[in-house]
């Protein structure tokens, strides 16, 4: 997989699905390398999760499921596949010890966050199964 597809996938497809107090929570967990964002599963324990479970926990779509938050917010919120996702297959090898990855998604969050100053909160796109 070339490098730069998780980044690009990142930035045209979970970006504009993900809600600014998502963009906010996952920002702040990859600052900091915080121990509640894993990798390799979509959750562990409560409030363990992936990039996509912190993501869902914070989508009014998905905010009241647990451990499938995840998956169902890729799936039927952000319209990919769990297991050929970029972002997630890059993700599951070491998660917050990828540097590389996590740099870039923390300036991606942060881009995004800044493009969205002057718009009003959770302006999303339509969730890929409501069509």
């Amino acid at each position: 997989m070339p490098y730069n597809a998780p980044l690009t996938e990142f930035r045209t497809v979970w970006l504009p699905h993900a809600t600014t107090s998502g963009l906010k929570r996952l920002l702040g967990l990859l600052e900091t390398a915080n121990p509640l964002l894993i990798h390799g599963a979509f959750t562990r324990a409560m409030p363990m999760g992936c990039l996509a479970t912190h993501l869902a926990w914070h989508h009014p779509i998905t905010r009241h499921l647990n451990e499938e938050a995840g998956v169902w917010w890729l799936t039927h919120v952000a319209g990919l596949n769990p297991a050929t996702s970029s972002v997630i297959v890059r993700w599951d090898r070491e998660g917050i010890h990828d540097r590389e990855l996590r740099s870039d998604l923390i300036e991606a969050c942060r881009t995004e966050l800044a493009r969205r100053v002057d718009e009003p909160d959770d302006v999303l796109l339509p969730c890929a199964s409501c069509n």
